[in-house]
């Protein structure tokens, strides 16, 4: 009876201190869990925005381009329609003048594209860098949070 009894004692007092130290750590990873959640929005929403960035340059490059490659079109049709009008003597002048034109056309439009690109590019790697760092900030705040469980866990 003696032993049953104090089995019956003992286990009420380890209840007792099993649910004194449970509390802190119920606290402690509830609040770990709402700083990873902000963490993981925030991260989130860094990635949406550098995503929404990302298209709006490249919608950007893409009208650069066009208008580019539309100028250099206008600029060549200006040229063939010289070359159209021209007299039967001038015309072979006329024919050079057209090519050099043309060539000047192309060469700008490529290097619209080019810089369009470059813009585009530059976007891409400042979003990677934005990802980058939100994520970094959301492994360092996951780290902290096990690290106040481990520590409210200990006490």
């Amino acid at each position: 009876m003696n032993k049953l009894l104090a089995a019956l004692i003992a286990t009420v007092f380890a209840t007792a201190a099993m649910a004194q130290t449970t509390a802190p750590v119920a606290n402690a990873q509830n609040s770990a869990q709402k700083d990873v959640n902000k963490a993981v929005n925030k991260e989130a929403k860094v990635a949406a925005d550098a995503n929404e960035d990302v298209a709006k340059a490249q919608a950007k490059a893409d009208e650069k381009k066009a208008d580019a490659s539309n100028k250099a079109a206008k600029t060549k049709a200006k040229a063939h329609d010289n070359v159209v009008d021209a007299d039967a003597e001038d015309k072979m002048k006329e024919q050079a003048k057209a090519d050099k034109k043309a060539a000047k056309a192309d060469a700008k439009a490529h290097k619209a594209a080019v810089k369009a690109d470059e813009k585009l590019a530059k976007e891409k790697v400042e979003a990677n860098a934005d990802k980058a760092v939100a994520a970094t900030k959301t492994a360092e705040v996951k780290a902290k949070a096990d690290a106040e469980v481990k520590a409210a866990a200990a006490k």
